[in-house]
């Protein structure tokens, strides 16, 4: 296992343990972030712990033009229940990821140092965010790292029924507008495979970037 310094770059995907882990220490400035993303890999610890460096294989990816809608959201959207707004409340939003409770959790991976972290990416034009707003009330949104074709999803939160895919599907719907080639969903869970995301060999993810 790398231990990460100052000095030392990350190794190569390919030695990551079988769980995905790649390095182990270092820092969240935004250099070493920025050459984390373009090269795979992502931060994510439990709070208090040093920092682990993570590239699972396979890798959870939606290629925005699969991502599925089923009828009842087809008709939450066609009523216009939410408001829906890019990039314009990030700190709001990666505030509400790291204090919302999810379901087999104890506390959270987002702590203080990554919220400033991010915050900074997204003073720099980096980090992205989706709003999703009801009544004038933020209940829902994620956010990101946007490498200008990939956009690398961090985390998403929901306050109100179906107000984080409300955020995911305007987010791919966005993209493929903008020949984004992907979406970088990190890891499986139900919830993003029933949105359309799938899993890829590593490799192959690592081709696109």
């Amino acid at each position: 296992m790398i231990f990460l310094t100052d000095n030392i770059d990350f190794p190569p995907v390919s030695s990551a343990s079988s769980e995905g882990v790649v390095a182990v220490g270092g820092e969240l400035s935004t250099k070493r972030l920025m050459e984390a993303y373009t090269k795979g890999i992502f931060p994510w610890f439990d709070q208090g712990d040093l920092i682990l460096w993570w590239s699972p294989d396979p890798r959870m990816v939606l290629f925005p033009s699969e991502v599925k809608i089923s009828k009842s959201m087809k008709s939450v959207l066609k009523k216009d229940v939410f408001k829906i707004t890019y990039n314009t409340a990030f700190k709001e939003v990666i505030e509400n990821c790291a204090s919302i409770k999810r379901d087999g959790q104890e506390g959270t991976w987002i702590d203080q140092d990554m919220i400033t972290a991010y915050t900074e990416l997204n003073r720099k034009g980096i980090a992205k965010s989706v709003e999703v707003w009801y009544k004038n009330e933020l209940v829902g949104g994620l956010y990101g790292v946007d490498l200008g074709d990939i956009f690398c999803g961090e985390s998403m939160f929901s306050k109100m029924s179906n107000a984080s895919k409300a955020a995911f599907i305007y987010l791919a719907q966005k993209l493929e507008k903008e020949n984004y080639k992907l979406i970088d969903c990190q890891l499986y869970t139900d919830h993003l495979h029933s949105l359309g995301a799938r899993e890829i060999p590593r490799e192959v993810f690592i081709s696109y970037l």
